[in-house]
């Protein structure tokens, strides 16, 4: 079974950082590009960053919704089968619980329905 634990999350002021972990487990870490994904209250789960299972898939490619680029960056250690999420200058409008998930598809998707594991969410709350 695959167990996806996100951690990191917590208050920060706006214009803050904060590092977003997720640990994989269950299966062969590099087998599944790894997403993140937020949804705030009232609204639905949106994507925010992928990246590929490896260099050589896909190009190794790396996205970003444009709401977080230049801001998020995405980085996995396969060898620890880690995902992190670096989020600098933080907006009241990042605020939302933020999930990782896997996705076994053959193309990098952005698309949440093409995710096939889920973690449990990890709140993020960013004060104005």
């Amino acid at each position: 079974q695959v167990h996806l634990a996100e951690s990191g999350g917590g208050l920060v002021q706006a214009g803050g950082s904060l590092r977003l972990s997720c640990a994989v487990s269950g299966r062969s870490f590099n087998s599944g590009d790894m997403g993140w994904f937020r949804q705030a209250p009232g609204k639905e789960r949106e994507f925010v960053s992928v990246i590929s299972r490896s260099s050589s898939w896909n190009g190794g490619s790396i996205y970003y919704a444009d709401s977080v680029k230049g801001r998020f960056t995405i980085s996995r250690d396969n060898a620890k089968s880690m995902v992190y999420l670096q989020m600098n200058s933080l907006k009241a409008e990042d605020t939302a619980v933020y999930y990782c998930a896997l996705s076994t598809r053959v193309r990098v998707s952005v698309n949440p329905d093409d995710y096939d594991y889920w973690g449990q969410g990890t709140q993020v709350t960013v004060s104005s």
